[in-house]
């Protein structure tokens, strides 16, 4: 897989890039921005082998998401830390993870 550049996304690019990604949206604000998703599953072991396959993809990606499990929920957290924001790894990544799931 080529890797997309990885720079802070300009705010236009930001949001063209959000909205090709639906479901996801902006946390945290400055350095620690971010683009979240929650996830919610009829059984918790569901949930575990999603979180599994993130992590499957994360090391695919060289690109690590924050993660938090509950009983049947898992939310996703892509940001880019090098860059102090979003870039085009984070959009590549959330695209990728949604693709985890049956359509």
């Amino acid at each position: 897989m080529i890797r997309p550049e990885v720079r802070a996304l300009k705010p236009t690019e930001l949001v063209m890039a959000l909205n090709q990604v639906p479901g996801w949206t902006l946390s945290g604000d400055g350095d620690n921005i971010a683009i979240e998703k929650t996830f919610e599953f009829a059984q918790h072991t569901h949930a575990l082998l999603f979180v599994n396959g993130v992590g499957w993809l994360s090391e695919k990606l060289d690109h690590h998401p924050e993660l938090v499990l509950n009983y049947r929920r898992c939310v996703v957290r892509w940001r880019t830390h090098s860059v102090r924001g979003l870039s085009a790894l984070d959009f590549e990544a959330a695209t990728q993870t949604d693709a985890l799931l049956p359509a």
